[in-house]
């Protein structure tokens, strides 16, 4: 994550928008820098960006620069709102992009709205298709399953996917801090997608090496693929490789951990590097098999702003 900020309004992640709480100390270009070059020495080879809504930082596209001039990185990815996307993306992937995943929450103009509190649906959806007439060949759009709200536009979602080469994501869900309430009402689980999903022919796929949590689903009939994202499915975090840094710069061994290590006092200089990869290393020992979502455990997470996707 490289900043908390976010400038929409989702309202299964920051309703009321993004409330500034004290100074924005967010990890500067050289710490991003070291802590990357740190990461891809000890066997990391893909860096997501993530927020907040990381197109808020005027230095995004050196940041990409930077970051895609370090040996051993060799997937660079992005994940965002489509917030001046068709602007700038041709610059993101000059600098080295070369994966967008776009939250997308619905196809429906009025549904899109009322969950983002934003009426850009038809701006996101030219940017996408400029994205594609750019060239980029991995596109993904992530979509919150969210009952109530958007459940009747998954028909529209397998259409848009029907001629498009893109992967559309369906995401369960997740408990959070601050949205209990909300959960509630509106979860829908993946598993009544994942059976819908088979009953009209669609295949699951064999995962690829390095690939995440989503399973992923084809059809011949369909150009693009279905991800299912199903943190309540069983051994969902088997095999997880994720591993996230807030925009201060603590690790976060899982997205729904209870606690954090502190990464930013061994980013000040180059020739800490040794000492940061020691630390990363002795933290790996303990991250857990599995998180506690199902016992209403959200570890550390208010909203899904504070550490990204």
């Amino acid at each position: 994550s490289i900043t908390e900020v976010c400038n929409f309004r989702c309202s299964y992640c920051l309703p009321d928008g993004y409330r500034k709480q004290g100074e924005n100390n967010f990890l500067a270009q050289e710490e991003i820098f070291r802590l990357v070059t740190a990461f891809s020495e000890l066997g990391v080879w893909k860096i997501r960006l993530t927020g907040g809504e990381p197109s808020l930082r005027p230095d995004l596209t050196e940041i990409i620069r930077k970051i895609s001039a370090i040996p051993g990185i060799d997937e660079i990815a992005l994940t965002t709102n489509g917030y001046k996307m068709f602007e700038r993306l041709e610059g993101w992937m000059s600098a080295g992009l070369t994966a967008l995943n776009v939250s997308l929450d619905s196809l429906s103009a009025r549904n899109f709205s009322k969950i983002t509190g934003h009426n850009k649906l038809n701006e996101i959806l030219k940017a996408i298709d400029h994205a594609q007439q750019l060239g980029l060949q991995n596109i993904k759009l992530n979509c919150v399953l969210l009952k109530g709200m958007n459940d009747q536009d998954i028909g529209k979602f397998l259409e848009f996917v029907r001629s498009k080469p893109i992967t559309v994501r369906f995401i369960e869900l997740m408990r959070t801090g601050d949205n209990h309430a909300y959960f509630e009402k509106h979860h829908l689980s993946a598993a009544d997608i994942k059976a819908q999903l088979l009953k009209a022919g669609w295949l699951e796929m064999v995962k690829a090496t390095g690939a995440g949590p989503a399973v992923n689903f084809c059809h011949s009939d369909y150009q693009g693929k279905i991800g299912l994202i199903a943190p309540y499915s069983k051994d969902f975090c088997k095999g997880c490789n994720r591993l996230r840094v807030t925009a201060t710069g603590d690790l976060r061994l899982c997205l729904f951990g209870d606690f954090g290590i502190a990464l930013r006092p061994f980013l000040q200089s180059d020739d800490q590097k040794e000492e940061l990869k020691a630390v990363i290393q002795k933290q790996l020992a303990y991250k857990l098999s599995s998180h506690f979502l199902e016992s209403g455990e959200t570890g550390l997470i208010n909203n899904l702003s504070n550490t990204g996707g």
